[in-house]
């Protein structure tokens, strides 16, 4: 909610702002109080202006440094700004974390960058042709398996108008009966039945029933390699469908590699698009956009249609077959020999998405509902946390504790260093060639002739072998980053992903807002992309250069933070206003008129 300070302080009749606290006297300590400071400084409406572009951040980067206006032609220095000159000596710009529990507002950006990517790859747009939204889609959600019974809330039958205020009511959450085997009690000694209606805000939901059968180790396992399980899944289904093309007499594509070779693909592919989801019990499930494309001779990097014959049926079987089909054992672990089974739960729901707004699932349901989870973390597990250390381990993990601190001791325990190191005296020593020339000998691998005891062309080529590899080698441990990832329950992956065909990028639109917004104030038509206007790309610019150095984090005081957060929650709110009555004047308009909002 929005604060309900003042912006700028009101005269009243005896001269005091209207949020001055009088009794008792506001003190610079408290955030009304420097919030009052800051408000009656004759530099307040330039203060106000210069932190717009972080306005709404809660904790922004502070910059300092300085700005030089240089003339790109000839090099020479036309101008100079230092960060000094500048309200707080610093520049504002705002963090970008995409978790709306960190920072609402640059969230809330992401999301928005999110939502337009995602739907982009599905009617086009943003230079992404519009022949897409002639494409099969589909809607798919990929959920993990059973790692023990948990409380959940299950209404088999919805009769409430929005799913966000559901008040249904819900099945008993583990009814047995009494012939059951599995009714009574567990081999712990605890109930094995819930018969709870469990509300929507319930705290027990993704709970289990009993957290000494519950699978910690599986579960966390299973976080880490699901990134895994969704890329050999994504090769299945394109196998399916290259199999399918091979049985309906469409012949493989050749196309002409980066470097200059030619191969045969198949003429069909995938363009997926996806989000993770963390659930209340902590294990990862994955929500994708699935597009189906084909794939030009010519320029295989273009998006064309599929060959004529395959729909979304298609798309739905391959899909279904993989989520099916693809399962794997993770390596050997000294707690699991055998490893951990690794494949996809029962519940996989594949819906078609139509763009023209005809079906059930439309494009901008699921590119909504995608962006929203693109934002949350580990919130419904009711765990947040930075990066786990081993000096902060202690504060999160317990084996004996919840639900949430017993995943997290998996991680640091299953993630241990499984191997125990040679002490460097005994390691074996690289053989030394000695100093100094000896007789002539001819090199066996490459039948040089020197009188260095080591050949110079071997080692040379050794060391340009040792320079390609990267510079801290792959640990032979596959579970250490389960420790790195701990505070993630073990999942570390990225929360959106998409084919580099799908759409376009965050770098584009964020480059296009940068543009749009230097020249918002200027008549001319805005550019498309990242860049100056139409009209100016040929007149003589000027470049700044910015020799920025990291100042800190956050406001300098706690009324700065309210000043600013609470202009730009003011902005958000009127943004929001007008794009209601702007839909809800679309809505109310003839067909054939011009809204006056327009």
């Amino acid at each position: 909610m929005a604060s309900t300070l003042d912006l700028t302080p009101r005269a009243s009749a005896r001269g005091v702002g209207s949020n001055a606290d009088t009794i008792p006297p506001v003190y610079a300590y408290t955030a009304a109080g420097s919030a009052f400071e800051r408000a009656t400084q004759p530099d307040y409406f330039g203060w106000i202006e210069h932190v717009r572009a972080a306005g709404g951040c809660t904790r922004p980067i502070r910059l300092a440094g300085q700005l030089l206006t240089v003339d790109p032609a000839t090099g020479r220095v036309l101008g100079e700004r230092h960060t000094d000159g500048m309200p707080d000596s610093v520049i504002y710009t705002a963090c970008g974390n995409r978790r709306a529990t960190v920072c609402p507002s640059c969230a809330q950006t992401y999301q928005r960058d999110a939502f337009q990517l995602l739907r982009a790859g599905l009617v086009g747009g943003k230079g992404v042709p519009e022949s897409v939204a002639e494409h099969p889609a589909v809607f798919a959600t990929f959920t993990a398996p059973s790692f023990g019974p948990v409380h959940a809330r299950v209404v088999k039958r919805h009769t409430c108008a929005n799913r966000k205020r559901c008040d249904c009511r819900a099945e008993p959450c583990h009814a047995r009966r009494a012939t059951d085997p599995t009714a009574g009690l567990c081999p712990h000694g605890r109930p094995s039945v819930c018969w709870a209606r469990h509300e929507a805000g319930d705290t027990v939901l993704g709970r289990p029933l009993c957290l000494d059968c519950y699978d910690h180790d599986h579960q966390v396992v299973w976080n880490l390699f699901s990134g895994e399980l969704w890329h050999r899944t994504k090769q299945a289904a394109e196998r399916w469908l290259a199999k399918l093309a091979r049985r309906r007499g469409i012949p493989r594509v050749e196309i002409v590699t980066a470097s200059g070779k030619t191969r045969k693909v198949p003429p069909v592919r995938l363009s997926p698009g996806k989000v993770a989801e963390l659930q209340a019990r902590g294990a990862v499930h994955f929500h994708a956009i699935a597009r189906l494309d084909g794939v030009n001779p010519d320029d295989p990097d273009t998006v064309v249609p599929p060959p004529a014959g395959f729909t979304v049926a298609d798309l739905v079987d391959a899909l279904r077959h993989a989520a099916a089909q693809i399962a794997f054992h993770t390596p050997d672990h000294p707690d699991r020999p055998d490893g951990w089974p690794i494949a996809w739960g029962e519940q996989v729901d594949l819906e078609p998405i139509a763009t023209d707004g005809s079906g059930e699932v439309t494009d901008g349901m699921v590119a909504g509902y995608l962006a929203k989870y693109a934002t949350k973390s580990t919130e419904a597990t009711g765990h947040t946390s930075t990066r786990l250390t081993a000096d902060t381990i202690g504060d999160y993990a317990d084996p004996d504790g919840d639900h949430t601190a017993r995943l997290i001791d998996a991680c640091w325990r299953i993630g241990r260093p499984t191997g125990t190191p040679v002490p460097l005296s005994e390691r074996p020593r690289d053989p030394r060639p000695t100093p100094g020339f000896v007789d002539r000998w001819e090199c066996p691998d490459c039948g040089l002739h020197t009188r260095y005891a080591a050949c110079p062309v071997c080692v040379a080529e050794r060391q340009a072998a040792l320079d390609t590899e990267p510079t801290k080698p792959a640990t032979a441990n596959p579970y250490a980053r389960l420790r790195r990832w701990a505070h993630m329950l073990g999942f570390g992956g990225h929360f959106l992903t998409k084919g580099r065909r799908y759409s376009v990028t965050f770098q584009l639109l964020r480059d296009t807002r940068i543009a749009y917004r230097r020249h918002e104030d200027h008549a001319h038509e805005h550019p498309t992309a990242a860049g100056p206007p139409v009209e100016q790309r040929d007149e003589v610019t000027t470049l700044i250069v910015g020799t920025l150095t990291f100042a800190g984090v956050g406001w300098h005081t706690t009324g700065d933070a309210l000043l600013a957060n609470t202009a730009a929650a003011m902005a958000r709110e009127r943004r929001a206003t007008g794009r209601e009555e702007l839909a809800h004047e679309h809505a109310t308009t003839p067909a054939g008129t011009v809204p006056a909002a327009a």
